[in-house]
């Protein structure tokens, strides 16, 4: 079937392997990825500091913080070097753990204040609600028991859990209350995989984590990286695989606390012009033809992997990333949707490419491609010209059984059909089958329990108290979990 279209896919395929050439030079990508370790706020053995940043079009850079009062200061100005980077260097007693910093970008006509692209600490006045970076150096920072963990990947049970709503209590649940009072329940319900949303620092909590403003840095709203650090090696002693939402599909439009117009310019890191923003998602678009921005991101893929021991990834949007119409308005009824010039090769691109450079980090890392389209290749071996996720999501199966529940009545429903729509997949790819995830609970919708009772659920969910609805309700929940939890080849997500 895809023999018509053996041009387009080789071309994908050499596409990336020359792009991976000129990227590092005939080097490892994982080499390549190593923005982090460059750019941001580092201290030496010494105790002294360096601060690096990417900002071609700025005509002068300073650090304003807690240290000098949040002024100009010229001890704190950054020199400019090559490739559009500036750097300075400071002294040990300049820059201290836990002071808060930004960064004061001038520009041709302009300037702003900015967190730091690389931050990998960002916190939130609780009055003031103004975001700031971080100076982040423990004395004691925490030190991971479990190296080098091995998922157990087959099959892949996986828990989709959000850290803040994981709590009874009307607040936002920490990390720590998460490691103490979830994790133990998640083991002992015989799950081997976490999936945690909201990761990455967003200054709005009701996206749920989507629209990413610092994306080295996690989320303070939980509690410190260090209580992060813990919660995934004491996931890993339990057997525990972790893996986090990951979003590179766009980022928040904000300027102050994201990278919207960082150096003044619209297109630093985004496309500029109409591709600039997402037309649904009122979020900004990467540019994935720019080599500083494949830096960038894949520089952000291996830093989770490196820095918290993360297992992996499930990339979010990745039907938005690959399609120029991000798969909007498309109804993808035959292979030509997949070969017509609507797709984004850049994106593509860096899919294939973020994909060989996280297995090449860790061979036991697990890549989850939330896609919806059906695009061929997506989770098949980049040697055998795929994009190399490990699995994708069955996206088709959620809103099967919404379609079943509401327009279906029980008696018609037809055994065949259901086991025909929970296999309806090719057979080399692997993949995640779930009967909801966050996209059905939180997003304006209801959950399968909710649409089977409804406002029953109110009123008659004690014990003693049966009612027909209540007793159907919970009935085909319990089938619909087993009927999908029974026909997956690859791995079951429960949302939390």
């Amino acid at each position: 079937m895809l023999a018509p279209y053996s041009d387009a896919i080789l071309g994908r395929y050499y596409y990336a392997m020359s792009l991976e050439q000129a990227l590092t030079g005939g080097g490892k990508l994982e080499d390549f990825a190593n923005g982090y370790f460059y750019f941001g706020l580092h201290q030496a053995e010494d105790g002294s500091w360096v601060f690096r940043e990417w900002a071609p079009n700025a005509t002068a850079v300073y650090l304003l913080g807690d240290f000098n009062n949040w002024q100009k200061d010229e001890r704190y100005r950054l020199t400019r070097i090559d490739n559009g980077n500036w750097e300075g260097f400071f002294g040990t007693d300049m820059i201290h753990h836990g002071q808060l910093f930004k960064l004061w970008v001038e520009w041709q006509g302009g300037a702003g204040e900015r967190i730091p692209s690389y931050a990998n600490r960002v916190v939130q006045d609780d009055n003031t609600k103004i975001f700031s970076a971080q100076v982040w150096a423990p004395e004691k920072p925490y030190k991971r028991k479990v190296r080098n963990f091995r998922p157990h990947k087959n099959p892949l049970l996986i828990y989709e859990c959000h850290i803040g709503m994981a709590s009874e209590e009307e607040k936002v649940a920490s990390y720590d209350e998460f490691r103490r009072n979830v994790l133990p329940r998640v083991v002992a319900d015989g799950y081997n995989c976490l999936q945690i949303m909201a990761i990455q620092e967003h200054p709005y909590y009701g996206s749920f984590g989507y629209h990413v403003s610092s994306f080295f840095a996690a989320s303070s709203r939980f509690g410190t990286p260090d209580e992060l650090k813990q919660l995934i090696d004491e996931a890993h002693q339990q057997g525990l695989a972790v893996i986090m939402d990951l979003v590179h599909s766009h980022a928040v439009k904000n300027e102050v606390e994201g990278l919207g117009r960082f150096d003044g310019t619209p297109y630093q890191y985004f496309h500029d012009g109409a591709r600039r923003e997402h037309p649904a998602w009122d979020s900004l678009l990467f540019n994935y033809g720019k080599h500083e921005v494949l830096h960038f991101l894949l520089s952000n893929c291996k830093y989770w992997l490196d820095e918290y021991g993360f297992d992996g990834f499930r990339f979010d949007g990745v039907t938005s990333m690959i399609y120029r119409s991000h798969g909007l308005g498309e109804d993808f009824n035959g292979y030509d949707s997949y070969y017509n010039l609507n797709q984004d090769g850049d994106a593509i691109c860096y899919l294939t490419l973020a994909n060989k450079m996280i297995h090449e980090f860790n061979k036991n890392a697990i890549t989850i491609a939330e896609e919806m389209s059906g695009m061929p290749g997506l989770a098949v071996p980049v040697k055998d010209g795929g994009m190399g996720f490990d699995y994708r999501l069955a996206m088709g199966i959620p809103d099967f059984w919404i379609k079943m529940i509401k327009e279906v009545k029980d008696e018609d429903w037809k055994a065949g059909h259901i086991l025909y729509e929970m296999t309806n997949r090719r057979e080399d790819e692997k993949t995640i089958s779930y009967a909801e995830s966050h996209d059905q609970a939180l997003v304006g919708d209801k959950t399968l329990i909710f649409r089977l009772i409804d406002a029953e659920m109110y009123w008659h969910m004690q014990h003693g108290d049966n009612t027909f609805m209540v007793d159907r309700g919970i009935a085909l929940h319990k089938m619909i979990r087993l009927i999908t939890a029974s026909t997956i080849n690859g791995g079951y997500l429960n949302f939390m």
